[in-house]
């Protein structure tokens, strides 16, 4: 009576893997490299990279805030690509005042018919910085060995825009 119970189990198991059997050598999907934070100007490439391993090989996609993202498979005209690695490709960095279809947090997911594997997040964000300087840095008169004073404030952007200073071409501390 307990044979029966257990032969049944094992053909049932058969059964969910859609009438293929489930050979020795497969395994399920697994990430061997995350995608990174990026910050892209506005108008360059810039490429999210997501590897994966698996038997049968792992498709993957890729999702932006829960949403399956676009690329050239779905819509040729896309800018965005799927590249064979895996990888998520942007020909140029979309984004407007009021669109901004690009940035945002990203995820790839593998997957195959033992399973699926998610990436950690990586934020996509589009780097601005403002044509003019808030305030330039103007001519001082002070007297040999007396301390001098030059400001300036560069253009707002984001990230915030640091400072370096340089005189005769060579950095200043």
């Amino acid at each position: 009576m307990i044979a029966e119970p257990a032969r049944f189990y094992l053909f049932g198991l058969i059964c969910l893997c859609s009438g293929s059997r489930l050979r020795q050598e497969d395994f399920p999907p697994r990430i061997v490299e995350h995608p990174s934070d990026l910050i892209v100007s506005k108008g360059e490439p810039a490429t999210l990279n997501c590897k994966a391993e698996g038997r049968p090989t792992p498709t993957i996609e890729w999702y932006k805030g829960g949403e399956r993202v676009e690329t050239d498979k779905d819509d040729p005209r896309s800018h965005r690509m799927l590249l064979p690695s895996g990888s998520l490709f942007f020909l140029r960095i979309v984004h407007g005042r009021k669109s901004r279809p690009d940035e945002g947090v990203y995820i790839c997911v593998a997957r195959n018919y033992l399973g699926e594997a998610v990436s950690h997040n990586a934020s996509l964000e589009v780097a601005i910085l403002r044509d003019d300087f808030r305030q330039n840095p103007s001519d001082v008169m002070v007297a040999v060995g007396e301390p001098a004073v030059m400001e300036c404030q560069p253009p707002r952007g984001h990230p915030e825009p640091t400072i370096s200073w340089k005189k005769d071409g060579s950095p200043l501390d």
